[in-house]
């Protein structure tokens, strides 16, 4: 048994090391994704790793699951506070700019290629959303400082449009395949019941996460995160299992759980931030597994005009039509319609022909493939240059402040706190004193032993606390403590 697994797991730590010593090449402006499928395809059948796979259902399962995690922890890393603000636009652009910019990439490909129409649609379809992995990958690293709406924006959309892709690439394959079968007012009405139903669900376990972690006493920390792992998977799994767009509804449920108050909070966000990485990493590595390089350059100039044609007339097109009610300034509407990476997400969705058996699904998958690398390596790497050419990337950020020279500098006090015999605050937890976003905890006294108390310390007769907080929230903190 051990010498049969060998092989695969010296495969699986080589692989991975791969990756993540490849991703120090993100510092010269190369998306990760880039790098990940690199990997993968040098360690495939066409590369010299030599490696045989060509297992689409099981890629698909994997990225599937990778997605969903991979949407989560975008979703656990949103504040809703900054999502409020650009909610009506961001839905339009997930929703009626995917569809359109489907629409007209379809049309397009219709024209140049000899693929059936609706082939082209199902093409279209496959490559109308931004990917959420390299948005944020590409977003979230040291080259690019957007203003927090135009960000919040752009994470927003990507993280909120895969769903309408893959509910038109689901339609379009049913058309193609069982066409009798379909009716516009069905298709009408499963749109909306996907996403009413997607979106309810996801705030729902988004709460109820934090309500049970909340109320749960588990006896060690670690099991934490191996219960919210398992609420994610139950979020899935239900909203799929009653039709419900299973992405939108654990996305939502990530934002909704992080506008929440519950214990071991940030350690959380952490845990779920490297298992997006790992995420991304085995998915992008089986994704660049699956293709073969050698039948690129035969489809490379149709997919590099579908790609021209997506990047610089179809998702600029969508985006101006879509934000047009909004009156946004035009450097904002520019960014946003460059950065329109695709990524993982339509390279997924092309092996659901592949598995329905459909006629050139091997051609489609190795377009979308095509198109993926060009936006990686045109979008991916130009954002941070784009950004500045618009004057939308704000100035580059000094080192880190250290909180001690804060307080030094009379921004910040401190505040004693002793719990005495009858306080109302005893058998509380800290998460729920009610204490201001600015205001922290930092060191709790009970019996002359020191502890660094977390949300869900509960205090006890006797403890003291060392509270510091703004001169702003002073007054505040000493009458929800003391009064």
């Amino acid at each position: 048994m051990t010498t049969a697994l060998l092989p695969f797991v010296l495969g699986a730590a080589v692989l991975l090391l791969a990756s993540v010593f490849a991703s120090r090449f993100t510092r010269f402006g190369i998306p990760a994704l880039l790098l990940f499928m690199a990997v993968g395809m040098l360690a495939g059948s066409d590369g010299p790793g030599g490696i045989p796979f060509d297992n689409a259902p099981l890629a698909q399962g994997l990225g599937v699951v990778a997605l969903a995690f991979i949407l989560y922890s975008g979703g656990l890393d949103t504040l809703w506070e900054d999502v409020r603000p650009v909610l009506g636009r961001g839905v339009v652009l997930a929703t009626a700019g995917v569809a359109l910019t489907a629409t007209l990439t379809g049309l397009f490909a219709w024209a140049i290629t000899d693929l059936p129409f609706l082939h082209a649609l199902l093409l279209g379809s496959i490559v109308s959303s931004t990917d959420a992995a390299a948005v944020f990958s590409v977003l979230r690293s040291r080259n690019v400082r957007l203003q927090p709406r135009l960000r919040s924006l752009l994470e927003f959309e990507s993280g909120s449009n895969d769903p309408m892709a893959v509910f038109l690439t689901v339609t379009m394959i049913g058309v193609i395949t069982a066409p009798e079968t379909t009716s516009i007012p069905g298709l009408a009405g499963g749109f909306v019941w996907q996403m009413a139903c997607g979106a309810f669900l996801g705030i729902v376990a988004g709460r109820l996460g934090a309500s049970t972690v909340n109320r749960i006493e588990l006896g060690y920390d670690g099991l934490y995160p191996v219960l919210v792992m398992g609420m994610l998977l139950l979020t899935y799994g239900v909203t799929d299992l009653v039709r419900g767009n299973p992405f939108l509804a654990v996305y939502v449920a990530g934002i909704a759980m992080r506008s929440q108050s519950f214990v071991h909070k940030r350690s959380l966000v952490r845990f779920f931030d490297g298992i997006a990485w790992l995420a991304q990493i085995v998915m992008f590595l089986t994704l660049g597994l699956l293709v073969f390089p050698s039948t690129l350059p035969g489809i490379a100039v149709e997919g590099f005009g579908i790609a021209a044609f997506l990047t610089l007339v179809a998702r600029p097109l969508a985006v101006v039509l879509m934000l047009l009610p909004f009156r946004m300034p035009w450097r904002e509407v520019a960014l946003i319609s460059w950065v329109g990476l695709r990524g993982a997400a339509p390279i997924i969705l092309a092996t659901f022909p592949l598995v329905a058996g459909l006629a050139d699904a091997d051609r489609l998958f190795a377009i979308v493939f095509f198109i993926v690398l060009t936006s990686a390596l045109v979008q991916g790497t130009s954002v941070p240059w784009v950004a500045r050419r618009l004057k939308l990337s704000l100035p580059e950020t000094g080192p880190a402040i250290d909180p001690l020279e804060l307080i030094s500098a009379g921004e910040r006090e401190f505040v004693d706190v002793h719990v005495r015999e009858g306080s109302r605050l005893a058998g509380r937890r800290l998460l729920e004193l009610g204490l201001p976003p600015g205001a922290l905890v930092v060191v709790l006294d009970r019996g002359g032993h020191t502890i660094v108390p977390s949300g869900g310390t509960e205090l006890k007769q006797g403890d003291k606390l060392l509270v510091m907080a703004g001169r702003s929230d002073l007054q505040r903190v000493r009458g929800l403590l003391e009064g």
